[in-house]
């Protein structure tokens, strides 16, 4: 059962109705269900369907594809000799089709152009010479990748022949936690609020991981099964991960390496910095990438240029496997339930949990009422100096209205209550921070915390306005 996707399923189905030819793009992070969202959109009927093979030379991808035309009934046929010859014959199958739409899907396109192949110029022809060029308009190309960076650069902004040949594209995003708690509820998993957000704060949105759990196990053992068991399904899935979007994952996996001890993120300058990386256009190419992966988010202090942008680790699984998984830290299969509520993964989840909220930005605006207003979010930070505090905010709301909101995020199993050294604390960052920006706007405290505040005599100075987990969950 399709869970959410509902406005992606629109768009796929409109297709179908439009009187030209349509070409269009599903693309996002691996596991997050593009392929499963298209098959389920169109009942699994298809044309003509075929997906890429990972990792293998370009005879073993024609030869598949020639498979591929078979099976959807296309007389049996020799191997193409290259790419032009394999669209070729699909052309031929395709004008004996009786099917009023002729819908082509494509999965995995970043895997069948292997080095020095010609793929992407023989779909640019099949497209641009044959597929519009016909009087019927009634081609729909769908293609698909989890290679996010491959996607947008070879197809949605290419510079050649398919520049603007798109007729539409999908960025398929991760769940949000209510779409999770509705895949929960789905799956019989009866798993509590704190479950599902103590579950994203790992998984993240990635549906193809929430399948994963079972139900009848409660959310530490399902951890353990899939984590920290001997034979664990995910034990491995980072590397694999990695493997499956680039050719050469090494420098991506060094970058991430680095980023995840550094909690508010690194410049670009100071990657350049590392003897890993050279000061050139490859390093640029490889935080892009990660950056429309959605492994890594770009972001810039308030008040300073946007060229002076920090990249950090955002995805919930990565830096789960950092903190856990990575240089086999943890051994014991039953880790996850014995350490429940030991300091280690109670000071994971505070972090956690901030990452969380970055995830779910819009809803802390929808509570906060501020939908409507034009916004800037960013983070900001200053060193401490020889007279003056440092001190770190990791999200700051612009507002068009006159206000910019610094929220402290807080995770609790309980009610919050601010105590003195928390009230030292907040109030110092506001205090740095309306000194070093010099602001006009007036400068309110968003508290965020898993079930609310205690409302003592720190909190009524403080605080103007709070957003709680519940909040998050709503759409």
């Amino acid at each position: 059962m399709l869970i959410g996707r509902t406005e992606q399923q629109k768009e796929l189905q409109s297709l179908l109705n439009r009187k030209e030819s349509q070409f269009c793009a599903v693309y996002g992070r691996r596991r997050v269900g593009k392929t499963y969202l298209i098959r389920e959109t169109f009942n699994y009927h298809f044309t003509f369907q075929h997906t890429g093979l990972s990792d293998q030379p370009l005879k073993k991808q024609l030869a598949a594809f020639r498979d591929s035309l078979i099976a959807a009934g296309a007389p049996k046929q020799a191997v193409p000799k290259n790419w032009s010859e394999a669209f070729t014959a699909l052309q031929n199958f395709l004008q004996q089709s009786k099917d009023s739409k002729k819908v082509v899907f494509i999965d995995e396109l970043s895997w069948m152009d292997t080095p020095k192949s010609g793929f992407v110029s023989a779909l640019e022809h099949f497209w641009n010479a044959w597929a519009t060029a016909r009087r019927e308009h009634d081609i729909v190309l769908i293609v698909c990748g989890s290679s996010t960076s491959w996607i947008t650069t070879k197809i949605i902004y290419n510079r050649g022949g398919l520049h603007n040949r798109l007729t539409s594209s999908i960025h398929l995003q991760p769940f949000t936690l209510a779409e999770c708690e509705n895949y929960s509820k789905t799956a019989g998993l009866g798993f509590s609020r704190t479950d599902i957000a103590n579950a994203y704060m790992i998984f993240g949105g990635v549906p193809f991981y929430w399948s994963l759990l079972k139900r009848g196990e409660s959310l530490p053992q399902n951890i353990d099964r899939l984590f920290f068991a001997k034979d664990a399904k995910l034990k491995n899935e980072y590397r694999e991960m990695f493997a499956s979007l680039f050719k050469n994952p090494a420098p991506y996996l060094d970058v991430l390496a680095i980023l995840c001890d550094k909690k508010s993120g690194l410049t670009r300058e100071k990657f350049a910095e590392s003897p890993k990386f050279e000061n050139d256009g490859t390093l640029t190419k490889i935080l892009d990438e990660l950056d429309e992966c959605g492994f890594i988010r770009r972001y810039h202090k308030i008040g300073q240029e946007k060229k002076d942008a920090l990249y950090q680790i955002i995805d919930n699984f990565v830096l789960f496997h950092f903190s856990f998984l990575a240089n086999k830290k943890k051994t014991d299969a039953n880790f996850w339930s014995k350490s429940s509520n030991k300091p280690l993964l109670n000071s994971w989840y505070g972090l956690a949990f901030e990452r969380l909220c970055l995830q779910h930005i819009e809803q802390i605006k929808n509570t906060l009422g501020i939908s409507g207003i034009l916004t800037d979010v960013a983070s900001w930070n200053t060193k401490p100096q020889k007279s003056k505090k440092g001190a770190q905010i990791d999200l700051i709301i612009d507002r068009d209205d006159g206000v910019i909101d610094i929220c402290e995020m807080k995770y609790s199993k309980g009610k919050f209550s601010i105590s003195k050294t928390d009230y030292d604390n907040i109030k110092n960052k506001k205090d740095v921070f309306e000194h070093s920006i010099k602001t006009r706007k007036a400068v309110q405290t968003v508290l965020v915390t898993s079930y609310g505040s205690l409302r003592n005599k720190y909190y009524n100075e403080l605080v103007q306005n709070e957003v709680v987990l519940d909040d998050l969950f709503k759409l």
